[in-house]
């Protein structure tokens, strides 16, 4: 199947990446949300975003923002997606949104297009399950900043068909990424190892055995991760975060899966790391 046009669902910071990317890799895209303002902002971010690459590539033959934005459909109507023949869905990790949105582009897509869930611990078979499609639902795990991360995540379902999979291969190798293929288990394998151990940091951080600095700088130095535990959980979202664990504990039935309420305090307060200014670190 030739892909022409994909739809994405959800303008938050994984929606605008993959849009983004998309686009930049020749697509027409069709991003969608529930509100004019999101998109609004959704825009903005892209030709940022678009305008930032440029400026570190003075010397590549980059398109400019505008002609990326040109390729990007903006709506709240989900009734565009009929002319999508892939559609990636990037909506918040709460069960009860992403089964709404599924029932619902189920019944507007054509019968042949897939659908791609990029979450963080939701199982695919139990996204599948919610559609008429079985076959062609899978997931892909991308990583933030989409456009500069060059791989992803993909998992298999239960029911994922073996042309579901070298669809979604072709997608990613248009995009300028390679995959590694994994089965289905709530949180894959990133996610399931990550979440844990952003958990467990928070936990250390609640029990003051070190400072949010100190728990960061050994990871850093002594592992040689580019960044720690608790800057990765403010570069995510400390609300995708909980969602995510929470997720794990409920499928898991695991008290290591335990949320900090450390953690749920500060999503509470509405720290949520970069996207709000401030998390564990204060962003401007």
């Amino acid at each position: 199947m030739e892909i022409q046009t994909v739809g994405v669902v959800g303008a938050g910071i994984m929606g605008i990446g993959v849009s983004q990317n998309l686009a930049q890799s020749g697509y027409q895209v069709i991003l969608l949300d529930i509100s004019e303002d999101i998109l609004a902002h959704a825009k903005q971010e892209i030709r940022n975003n678009v305008r930032l690459q440029s400026f570190f590539h003075k010397n590549d033959k980059t398109e400019n923002h505008e002609d990326i934005l040109h390729k990007i459909k903006f709506s709240t109507n989900y009734e565009f997606l009929k002319d999508a023949e892939f559609v990636i869905e990037n909506v918040t990790e709460k069960w009860d949104i992403k089964k709404e949105v599924y029932s619902q582009i189920d019944a507007i897509c054509p019968e042949e297009t897939v659908f791609a869930a990029n979450t963080s611990a939701i199982s695919i078979t139990r996204i599948a399950s919610v559609t008429k499609r079985t076959p062609k639902v899978i997931g892909m795990h991308f990583m933030n900043p989409v456009p500069m991360k060059p791989m992803v995540e993909m998992i298999r379902g239960y029911h994922t068909s073996d042309e579901t999979i070298e669809t979604a291969k072709k997608l990613l190798a248009q995009m300028g990424k390679e995959c590694i293929i994994v089965n289905d288990s709530p949180g894959f394998v990133s996610n399931r190892v990550l979440m844990l151990t952003i958990n467990e940091a928070v936990f250390i951080l609640q029990d003051q055995v070190a400072s949010v600095e100190e728990v960061d700088k050994i990871f850093k130095t002594c592992f040689g991760h580019k960044m720690g535990p608790l800057e990765t959980a403010d570069l995510i979202g400390l609300d995708t975060i909980l969602f995510s664990i929470e997720v794990l504990y409920e499928s898991f039935n695991d008290s290591k899966y335990r949320p900090c309420s450390l953690l749920k305090k500060m999503v509470d307060a509405g720290l949520h790391g970069r996207k709000s200014g401030k998390g564990f670190y204060a962003y401007q």
